[in-house]
Protein backbone atom coordinates (compact mmCIF):
# COMPACT_ATOMS: atom_id res chain seq x y z
CA UNK A 1 0.00 0.00 0.00
CA UNK A 2 1.33 3.44 -0.96
CA UNK A 3 1.59 6.28 1.53
CA UNK A 4 -1.14 8.96 1.31
CA UNK A 5 -0.23 11.88 -0.99
CA UNK A 6 -1.57 14.70 1.25
CA UNK A 7 -3.71 15.49 4.22
CA UNK A 8 -7.15 15.97 2.70
CA UNK A 9 -9.24 16.80 5.77
CA UNK A 10 -9.24 16.73 9.54
CA UNK A 11 -12.41 17.31 11.53
CA UNK A 12 -13.37 17.91 15.11
CA UNK A 13 -16.57 16.53 16.62
CA UNK A 14 -18.11 19.71 18.02
CA UNK A 15 -20.73 20.07 20.73
CA UNK A 16 -21.21 23.76 19.88
CA UNK A 17 -20.09 24.24 16.25
CA UNK A 18 -21.11 27.93 16.00
CA UNK A 19 -19.04 28.82 19.09
CA UNK A 20 -16.04 26.89 17.80
CA UNK A 21 -16.41 28.57 14.40
CA UNK A 22 -16.09 31.94 16.13
CA UNK A 23 -12.99 30.67 17.96
CA UNK A 24 -11.17 29.27 14.92
CA UNK A 25 -11.86 32.32 12.77
CA UNK A 26 -10.90 34.92 15.41
CA UNK A 27 -8.05 33.11 17.24
CA UNK A 28 -6.42 31.33 14.30
CA UNK A 29 -7.69 33.29 11.29
CA UNK A 30 -9.02 30.24 9.43
CA UNK A 31 -10.85 31.14 6.21
CA UNK A 32 -14.29 29.62 5.68
CA UNK A 33 -14.46 27.33 2.64
CA UNK A 34 -17.90 25.71 3.04
CA UNK A 35 -20.68 25.71 5.61
CA UNK A 36 -23.78 23.53 5.98
CA UNK A 37 -25.38 25.52 8.81
CA UNK A 38 -23.90 24.12 12.05
CA UNK A 39 -23.68 20.53 10.77
CA UNK A 40 -20.37 20.94 8.89
CA UNK A 41 -18.12 24.02 8.85
CA UNK A 42 -15.04 23.61 6.65
CA UNK A 43 -11.91 25.75 6.28
CA UNK A 44 -9.17 25.70 3.67
CA UNK A 45 -5.64 25.47 5.09
CA UNK A 46 -3.10 25.26 2.30
CA UNK A 47 -3.84 22.17 0.21
CA UNK A 48 -5.81 20.54 3.05
CA UNK A 49 -9.12 21.17 4.76
CA UNK A 50 -10.15 21.12 8.40
CA UNK A 51 -13.72 21.08 9.58
CA UNK A 52 -16.05 21.21 12.57
CA UNK A 53 -18.76 18.56 12.53
CA UNK A 54 -21.82 18.12 14.71
CA UNK A 55 -22.14 14.68 16.35
CA UNK A 56 -24.73 13.49 13.82
CA UNK A 57 -22.52 14.45 10.87
CA UNK A 58 -19.39 12.99 12.50
CA UNK A 59 -20.86 9.59 13.37
CA UNK A 60 -19.48 7.13 14.24
CA UNK A 61 -16.86 9.46 15.80
CA UNK A 62 -17.84 10.74 19.24
CA UNK A 63 -15.00 13.06 20.23
CA UNK A 64 -12.32 15.30 18.74
CA UNK A 65 -8.71 14.87 17.70
CA UNK A 66 -5.58 17.00 17.57
CA UNK A 67 -5.01 19.35 14.68
CA UNK A 68 -1.55 20.81 14.09
CA UNK A 69 -1.27 24.04 12.12
CA UNK A 70 2.10 25.31 10.86
CA UNK A 71 2.60 29.04 11.50
CA UNK A 72 5.40 31.51 10.77
CA UNK A 73 5.56 32.70 14.39
CA UNK A 74 3.64 32.75 17.66
CA UNK A 75 3.43 36.56 17.90
CA UNK A 76 0.12 37.59 19.45
CA UNK A 77 -1.21 34.03 19.52
CA UNK A 78 -1.64 33.81 23.31
CA UNK A 79 -3.71 37.02 23.45
CA UNK A 80 -5.91 36.01 20.48
CA UNK A 81 -6.47 32.53 21.91
CA UNK A 82 -7.43 33.86 25.37
CA UNK A 83 -9.69 36.55 23.89
CA UNK A 84 -11.54 33.90 21.86
CA UNK A 85 -12.15 31.68 24.91
CA UNK A 86 -9.22 29.27 24.59
CA UNK A 87 -6.33 28.44 26.90
CA UNK A 88 -2.64 28.21 26.04
CA UNK A 89 -1.16 25.16 27.76
CA UNK A 90 2.47 25.90 26.98
CA UNK A 91 5.20 25.96 24.37
CA UNK A 92 7.73 23.20 23.81
CA UNK A 93 11.05 23.90 22.10
CA UNK A 94 12.07 20.94 19.96
CA UNK A 95 15.52 22.24 19.05
CA UNK A 96 16.38 22.08 15.36
CA UNK A 97 12.91 20.76 14.54
CA UNK A 98 11.10 23.90 15.75
CA UNK A 99 8.59 24.62 18.51
CA UNK A 100 5.00 23.69 19.34
CA UNK A 101 2.46 25.78 21.22
CA UNK A 102 -0.33 23.64 22.69
CA UNK A 103 -3.75 25.08 23.44
CA UNK A 104 -7.29 24.07 24.32
CA UNK A 105 -10.21 25.47 22.35
CA UNK A 106 -13.44 26.47 24.18
CA UNK A 107 -14.69 22.84 24.15
CA UNK A 108 -11.43 21.44 25.56
CA UNK A 109 -10.03 20.02 22.30
CA UNK A 110 -6.25 20.09 22.02
CA UNK A 111 -4.81 22.07 19.09
CA UNK A 112 -1.15 22.76 18.36
CA UNK A 113 0.63 25.52 16.47
CA UNK A 114 3.95 24.41 14.96
CA UNK A 115 6.75 26.88 14.16
CA UNK A 116 9.87 25.78 12.30
CA UNK A 117 13.30 26.60 13.73
CA UNK A 118 14.63 30.02 12.82
CA UNK A 119 11.32 31.86 13.06
CA UNK A 120 10.64 34.33 15.92
CA UNK A 121 10.06 32.86 19.39
CA UNK A 122 7.05 33.88 21.55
Amino acid sequence: MESPKRLQNVFVVAERPAELHAFYTSALGLALKFRDEDRWIQYGVGAASVALACREEAAPAQSGLVMVFEVDDFAGAEARIAAAGGTVLGTRDMGSHGAVMSLRDPEGNIVQLFKRQGTPAP
